[in-house]
């Protein structure tokens, strides 16, 4: 069943945002930072994102097809973060949530979807929900000290940079890893799904996101080596989670390096990630279909549990004050279905993020972002024989890769809001040459304080 445009419920949602931003004006000149330790904080953020697409040409559609009419979508999201310092070292963190949105075609017919705010679970009426609950503990291990600055979940103060970091509760796989400092957030920076986080990374997570586990991290001055489990859904792409966290779920590994380029900073992580659930071999449904006659389908062939596994490679790199460049390199072996995030099996993405200090606007950016997304050969042979995945399947398929190009302007109009406008072109969407190109243009309304 597709979503429909509601244009009443369309102007409630830009009246929470435009109450949300009146709210942010009123507070911005009262913001500052600050190292000094704190016992608590309360952090906002919404986030308004319209997209519309034009009209494209295809040769033939499928079930999960994208549309080749011209269509509009929107999201809403408001957090409210709130974190406290019970004890020494200690930190608790809640963050209720709300989000409503109606997306381009259902969700489907898109590798990299346009819009990293838009989660599976929206839908055009407004949901309350509980994102995040979870502990932090630090312990100090000596070694220089370095500042952190009051954010959302996050208490400023000073830490040790030697130090082990336990985290355990409920937030998301990518709040820890695969971080970048130039595109990690679709609320500030790129929308793409495939540019904000590594594309092959089925991290897991229920429909929104989010998740429980548990992560260790050792900072030693310039490297950081974390890692995590996390319970997967109970079902692909589902908001029903598995608590059986020895059975079912997802592990990572990363090790991170700091390190100076030019007299720059940057950053290089490595990330390995192993997921164990309940899924379905794209070869065991191409093979039942051949025995039977019809066509494959991975619902038929969801049977025991299987293994998946990939890595990926992340790169931030400052050439100045003002210009940064990033690229992530990611594979995941692709023989099973995509479970939590998306339909890439390999990804390569890069781009350059341009603050306006040189034009006298330094809380503006510029960003210009490619992305090249890739299946495996089972994955493509399963889709050309007509198969559906959870996001893509167009009957048939002329395989090329799915190509992203997308730039974006962040207005700052003052500290606490911003406007931007957002371009995307995409060749070969869902991986198929006999469709599109896709052009989908956004305007993104952000406050936070």
């Amino acid at each position: 069943m597709r979503f429909g445009f509601k244009k009443v419920r369309r102007h409630a949602v830009i009246a929470r945002f435009l109450l949300g931003f009146a709210v942010a004006m009123l507070f911005a000149p009262c913001h500052a930072e600050t190292t000094e330790p704190e016992l608590w904080n309360a952090k906002f953020q919404s986030t308004y994102v319209w997209q519309g697409k034009r009209p494209m040409s295809a040769e033939y559609s499928g079930a999960n097809s994208l549309s080749i009419d011209k269509e509009r979508s929107y999201s809403f999201t408001a957090t409210l973060s709130l974190g406290y310092r019970p004890w020494t070292g200690g930190e608790v963190y809640l963050d209720p949530e709300a989000a409503q949105g109606v997306p381009l075609s259902n969700l489907t017919g898109l590798g990299g979807f346009t819009n990293g705010e838009m989660a599976r679970s929206s839908g055009p009426t407004l949901k309350v929900y509980r994102a995040r609950l979870f502990l932090r503990q630090t312990w100090g291990d000596g070694g220089e000290q370095e500042a952190v600055e009051s954010g959302a979940n996050q208490l400023a103060g000073m830490v040790d940079k030697r130090r082990w970091v336990l985290t355990a509760g409920n937030l998301s796989v990518i709040d820890l890893f695969d971080n970048n400092t130039y595109n990690h957030d679709p609320r500030t920076q790129f929308l793409n799904w495939a540019v904000m986080t590594h594309g092959a990374f089925d991290y897991a997570g229920d429909a929104r996101g989010y998740s429980w586990g548990i992560v260790v991290e050792r900072y030693m001055d310039d490297w950081v080596v974390r890692a995590g489990r996390f319970i997967q859904p109970k079902e692909p792409n589902q908001q029903s989670l598995d608590d059986r966290i020895f059975q079912h779920y997802g592990d990572q590994v990363e090790i991170e390096q700091a390190h100076d380029w030019n007299g720059q900073p940057g950053k290089l992580r490595l990330l390995a990630f192993r997921n164990r659930t309940k899924m379905s071999r794209y070869q065991d449904a191409l093979d039942l279909a051949s025995s039977d006659g019809g066509t494959p389908d991975i619902n038929n062939v969801r049977t025991g549990t299987q293994i998946k596994y990939g890595v990926g490679l992340n790169l931030e790199q400052a050439l100045s004050d003002s210009v940064g460049l990033f690229a992530r390199g990611s594979w995941a072996d692709g023989g099973t279905e995509t479970y939590a995030f998306t339909e890439i099996d390999r990804s390569i993405s890069g781009g350059i993020s341009l603050k306006g200090n040189q034009w006298s606007r330094p809380q503006d950016t510029v960003g210009l972002a490619f992305a090249r997304n890739g299946l495996s050969r089972m994955h493509r042979d399963y889709l050309a024989a007509g198969g559906l995945g959870f996001f893509i399947g167009d009957g048939h398929l002329s395989y090329k890769p799915e190509s992203i190009v997308e730039a974006f302007y962040s207005l700052s109009l003052n500290k606490a809001a911003w406007v931007s406008l957002d371009w995307q072109y995409i060749s070969h969407p869902a991986y198929n040459a006999d469709r599109g190109p896709a052009q989908v243009g956004s305007v993104r309304l952000h406050t936070e304080f």
